[in-house]
């Protein structure tokens, strides 16, 4: 758990990006590497709500010359939704409510999985 004073969020994040910032850090600590893990994921988180507003304004559907096609922003929400949930996996945030006094769990990113083949 979170011990010391939340670092400030990095400049240029929005709301969205500032709220997941202070939701990992008053909960984890966490190392080096993984806070600029963290902070391209707040990026993103950002990225996703611009993404959001757009097709919010123009709709899923967008005209093009080769006639009506999905909204180029519904496309790269969906890339960027996964970038995002794939960065929150590298931090190895455990998902769902944990029971209290229960221990953080943070296994390795590639969990019980062997690398290379089967045995």
């Amino acid at each position: 758990m979170a011990t010391q004073k939340t670092p400030p969020p990095p400049r240029g994040l929005r709301q969205s990006g500032r709220s997941l910032w202070t939701a990992v850090l008053t909960t984890f600590d966490l190392d080096e590497h993984e806070s600029a893990i963290l902070t391209q994921a707040c990026r993103i988180a950002d990225l996703c709500d611009t993404l959001q507003g757009t097709l919010d304004a123009d709709g899923i559907m967008s005209e093009s010359s080769q006639g009506t096609r999905v909204h180029p922003a519904a496309v790269e929400l969906r890339q960027q939704g996964i970038a995002l949930a794939r960065l929150m996996t590298a931090l190895r945030i455990p998902s769902g409510e944990a029971s209290e006094g229960r221990a953080q769990a943070r296994p390795g990113a590639r969990g019980v999985y062997p690398i290379g083949g089967t045995s």
